[in-house]
């Protein structure tokens, strides 16, 4: 049958100028191609008659046509230079059409319907409607129809126009069946199919080390919120209770202050008491004094002997010494030593202070080098035993 039977013009994706491969291809108005620099410099010889033909229908233009290049056959040709491989056409087109979704019909304009058929010779798709030109008109008689598939050029051999339907891996490419007799003939090649199935295997261990990595990471991300999450809920906590602390003790050190100013104002009441009392009695005993000089001077002024000698004896008492009213303050409330000693303190609650804190920070220290360690670890860990060397940078 003509649908089985692979007869693709050879001369399809070939420049009729250099008869090589379409390099850069462009399209004429009449609808040929030809590569870029093959179509430029035959109209550059062209130039002086200011007429220009196509080389193969010799439809002339006028003026010279811009030409662009095609993207579609640059996609196809691109293709077509770099597969190369082979197989018998049956198992092909079975394995092809495994990878194969609805095809929609080219032909179709607006809404396309499901194409039915492919035409290796058109490199087009056809539904049941656009392709009975190919069953009926003789100018499509030699052309191939196959199963509909997509992405059809890129299932061509670039060099022999062929459907790629072998697999070498020597090369690791797909081949045609021409490839495989002139250039892969001492090479170990196998249909397409073959080489499919065997990759698929790999592909499905591979989709398993990927699940299987994918639960392992999704697993230590939630074991690394969660440990998270309590780490910030314990610095939290230590942070509330570390300013409950503090709050606490400048409570106890202002209670202290209280007590030692409490001890200063008794210390001073109890020492001003006694200088108080002894001021009182000095004051006492000058009234004394100054009135028993009045008298005196009085009495010295009387002629009496008997009024003297008896006003005398009651004018001449002991009087006490200065020093007896000497006040001396307790030497052991010194302020100066006192001060020395609060300052002392100072120093000591400041160095006491100092070196809790440095503990605390080296034990959080500790504790971070440890969360880090553990799940960098973790991470670096499975990174380099889920996947083979090959799939390590995912």
């Amino acid at each position: 049958m003509a649908e089985t039977s692979i007869s693709v013009a050879q001369d399809y994706f070939t420049c009729s100028i250099c008869l090589n491969l379409l390099n850069e291809p462009v399209t004429t108005p009449c609808g040929h191609s030809f590569c870029m620099v093959c179509i430029n410099s035959f109209w550059d010889e062209l130039d002086q008659k200011k007429s220009y033909s196509c080389p193969q229908c010799r439809e002339t233009f006028a003026p010279r046509p811009v030409l662009r290049k095609s993207n579609v056959l640059t996609g196809i040709t691109d293709q077509l230079q770099k597969i190369d491989q082979q197989t018998s056409l049956g198992d092909a087109l079975d394995f092809i059409s495994l990878e194969s979704q609805d095809v929609e019909c080219d032909s179709c304009i607006g809404v396309k319907e499901k194409a039915v058929k492919s035409c290796l010779t058109c490199l087009a798709s056809y539904c049941e409607t656009h392709v009975q030109p190919h069953h009926e008109s003789p100018a499509f008689k030699k052309h191939t129809l196959i199963s509909a598939l997509s992405n059809l050029q890129e299932k061509m051999c670039a060099q022999h126009n062929k459907l790629l339907e072998v697999f070498c891996r020597k090369d690791q490419r797909v081949i045609c069946s021409q490839c495989s007799v002139d250039k892969h003939s001492d090479h170990d090649t196998v249909p397409v199919q073959d080489e499919w199935m065997e990759k698929k295997k790999y592909f499905e261990d591979l989709q398993q080390k990927y699940h299987n990595s994918l639960e392992s990471r999704e697993e230590k991300l939630l074991e690394l919120k969660e440990v998270t999450e309590a780490y910030k809920n314990s610095v939290q906590e230590a942070m509330k209770d570390s300013e409950k602390i503090f709050a606490e003790l400048l409570v106890s050190i202002e209670k202290r202050q209280s007590e030692v100013t409490e001890m200063f104002r008794a210390q001073e009441k109890a020492e001003l008491a006694q200088a108080a009392g002894v001021q009182q009695q000095l004051e006492q005993e000058i009234a004394d004094v100054k009135k028993r000089q009045t008298e005196l001077e009085k009495l010295s002024q009387t002629s009496g002997y008997i009024h003297f000698l008896q006003r005398f004896q009651f004018l001449s008492p002991k009087l006490q010494t200065p020093d007896s009213f000497k006040v001396t303050f307790n030497k052991q409330w010194s302020f100066e030593n006192f001060k020395k000693s609060i300052l002392q303190l100072k120093e000591e609650v400041e160095d006491f202070c100092k070196e809790r804190v440095e503990k605390v920070s080296e034990n959080g220290e500790n504790i971070e080098r440890y969360f880090v360690h553990k799940y960098t670890f973790c991470i670096t860990k499975n990174m380099g035993t889920h996947f083979p060397e090959e799939w390590r940078f995912l």
